[in-house]
């Protein structure tokens, strides 16, 4: 099968092995998306060697569980053992001997197929097209925030960043009606918050304020110190970037204001399911542009210019 593949260089390959794993299903990977995690990959994040990717919709060629084979999915991207007592709790997601698609000791969805057990799978209603199914996966990730800290009406959030993830997350927070501010580098990309009902102000103009919640989506190392500065005392901080840049910086503000920081990573895609069904949001406006698999390499270029949105890769 064709192939992006990263072993310190991206490269196309067209005689990759199809990725059969006992006991787990293959999918045809119909379309997948190139997210902020990707790049950082091809700068050194997590150390992956393989086929990156992970948000992407398939379907199902080949499954022990009959009844998923012809059906679209899209796949919860963390493997556990299976036998931990995280993984007998239903906690897959902080396995310690886990592997995630395209991220860590496993082939991704940058590819004609891809491999998942089918218990990792989630059928994906006719009402959701191709390209608004890749986004289940990481609007997941935004509805995740909802799960860890209160929010309601009168919790005044800020979101740092102004990319991909950060518009996802202020489509799952404009759900509480709190007054919500957003907080980036590029206008246009503001622009897309402010339909979304956000407040979005550039970062080098940001009003000397304190917020209750501050969700730091920036993708960059400079995205938590701001956040301190931001927060309130006995607020509360997200983290959402992942990157492969260390942090550095002074916790001392966290102490002393007993500020709450969370880390948040993987959602539970019933909740970004039901928000794409309805109708409720349009993810449209966030895709810049698609590409074929056999121009990966271009579309990584794309997807690294800071004007670009979502890029997409569609290999059916």
């Amino acid at each position: 099968m064709k192939a992006l593949h990263f072993d310190g260089d991206l490269r196309l390959v067209r005689d990759a092995a199809v990725p059969r794993r006992e006991g787990e299903a293959l999918i045809e990977v119909i379309c997948a998306g190139i997210c902020n995690t990707d790049l950082e990959i091809l700068k050194g994040y997590a150390g992956f060697r393989g086929t990156p990717g992970h948000e992407f919709v398939g379907r199902v060629v080949e499954s022990a569980d009959a009844s998923l084979i012809g059906h679209r999915v899209a796949g919860e991207i963390n493997v556990g053992c299976g036998q931990c007592a995280l993984c007998l709790e239903g906690d897959a997601r902080h396995c310690a001997a886990r592997t995630v698609l395209g991220i860590h000791n496993r082939d991704g969805a940058f590819a004609e197929y891809l491999s998942l057990p089918a218990r990792n799978l989630v059928r994906i209603p006719d009402s959701i097209d191709d390209l608004s199914a890749v986004f289940i996966e990481p609007l997941a990730a935004a509805c995740r925030i909802l799960d860890q800290v209160h929010i309601d009406s009168s919790s005044k959030v800020a979101v740092i960043g102004d990319g991909k993830l950060a518009q996802l997350i202020v489509l799952a927070i404009a759900r509480t009606a709190c007054p919500l501010t957003v907080i980036g580098k590029h206008e246009e990309k503001l622009e897309l918050a402010r339909k979304s009902g956000a407040r979005a102000v550039l970062i080098d103009r940001m009003p000397n304020e304190k917020f209750d919640v501050v969700i730091e989506a920036s993708g960059s190392r400079s995205g938590l110190p701001l956040a301190l500065r931001l927060v309130r005392p006995q607020g509360a901080i997200v983290l959402k970037s992942t990157h492969h840049q260390k942090t550095e910086m002074d916790l001392s503000q966290a102490v002393v204001n007993e500020v709450t920081i969370t880390g948040s990573r993987c959602g539970r895609f019933l909740p970004a399911i039901e928000l794409l069904s309805s109708g409720a949001i349009d993810l449209r406006p966030l895709i810049s542009c698609s590409f074929s698999l056999e121009d990966g390499l271009a579309a990584f270029e794309k997807a690294a210019e800071p004007s670009s949105m979502k890029i997409l890769l569609q290999m059916v």
